[in-house]
């Protein structure tokens, strides 16, 4: 298939892009390198630097002439910082659901049959049940899980209306490397790659905050996943999706690992002591958040072939240790 891939110089888009290619599909990456890296980007895919906003002059009709057409588009780009969000909501409006419904509306109006969206389990905000099911309400706690769950609203009705096929994957919390390509982000917040830099002594420190929740060890407990398990699922739903339906999956290991799990197995892995000191909790974190992906297993016939955390950290590490040689 030829398929269009947006964000794909970023994290999860690269790695989904790689995988598209290895499996023998052609791929165009639409990114505006706001967060994303041309380096990124896989040998192979064709890329154009642009908003999602702007795809229509890609996919309009005489770039389907020269492009020779879509089969299907994987949608991945999005601004992402839960605490930028809190301070600017508007940002997260205009580039999360102004640029995604544009998207979603040129490519109906194109042809493209599918679309496999990058949605999010911060759409349940904090659940009242773990594991966390898909029928679970959803009650985003935050406008970046707004603006995704809004999305999700837009594919449901574009799916019910115009016969689009549609997935959205709820992601829960993506680590590890694939084909030389990890985390670069510039405002960076994710645990995996914040202990790898404080590892390597970039970092004076890592903060943990709160050490007092209802968990084994007070800390909070998050389901995380590999990114080539992630890519892999893009594939799977592209495959999966039918005509008229929007089908949504969460994305995860199905069992939890505490910030101070984290940490042990970047110690492990490393063969470096962390410096950590313990801070108040912040506001709106939930103490547990683990996926149920039964669904996708039911549903895709997929699951997770790298589940270990240490063969996530071990592989980030990899890559982040042979940058700093």
């Amino acid at each position: 298939m030829r398929i269009l891939v947006t964000g794909g110089a970023g994290y999860i888009g690269s790695v989904v892009a790689t995988r598209l290619l290895e499996e023998g599909h052609q791929v165009l990456v639409l990114d505006d390198l706001s967060t994303g890296h041309r380096d990124a980007v896989p040998e192979g895919a064709e890329f154009v630097r642009g908003r999602v906003h702007d795809a229509a002059e890609i996919l309009g009709p005489a770039g389907l002439d020269v492009l020779g057409g879509f089969d299907g588009a994987v949608h991945l780009a999005a601004a992402s910082l839960v605490a930028e969000s809190m301070s600017n909501p508007a940002k997260y409006e205009e580039n999360n659901v102004v640029g995604s419904s544009r998207l979603v509306s040129t490519l109906v109006d194109a042809g493209v049959p599918r679309l496999v969206f990058s949605s999010t389990a911060a759409v349940y905000g904090d659940p009242e049940e773990v594991p966390v099911r898909e029928d679970a309400p959803c009650r985003p706690v935050n406008p970046y899980g707004e603006s995704k769950l809004a999305i999700d609203r837009v594919l449901a009705a574009t799916a019910a209306e115009k016969g689009l096929a549609a997935v959205s994957l709820r992601y829960f919390n993506v680590a590890g490397a694939y084909a030389g390509r990890g985390e670069r982000h510039t405002t960076e917040t994710h645990l995996v790659p914040i202990a790898l830099e404080a590892a390597l002594g970039r970092r004076p420190e890592i903060v943990v905050y709160g050490d007092d929740y209802p968990t084994p060890d007070g800390t909070c407990v998050r389901d995380y996943i590999h990114v080539a398990d992630i890519a892999d699922a893009h594939l799977l739903a592209m495959a999966g999706c039918e005509p008229g339906q929007h089908e949504i999956y969460n994305l995860g290991n199905g069992n939890g690992s505490s910030v101070r799990d984290v940490l042990a197995t970047v110690e492990q892995v490393t063969g470096r002591k962390l410096p950590v000191r313990v801070a108040t909790r912040r506001p709106g974190d939930p103490a547990v958040l683990v996926a149920s992906a039964q669904r996708a297993a039911e549903q895709l016939g997929w699951r997770p072939a790298r589940p270990r955390l240490e063969q996530m950290v071990g592989d980030a590490w990899e890559l982040v240790s042979k940058g700093a040689a």
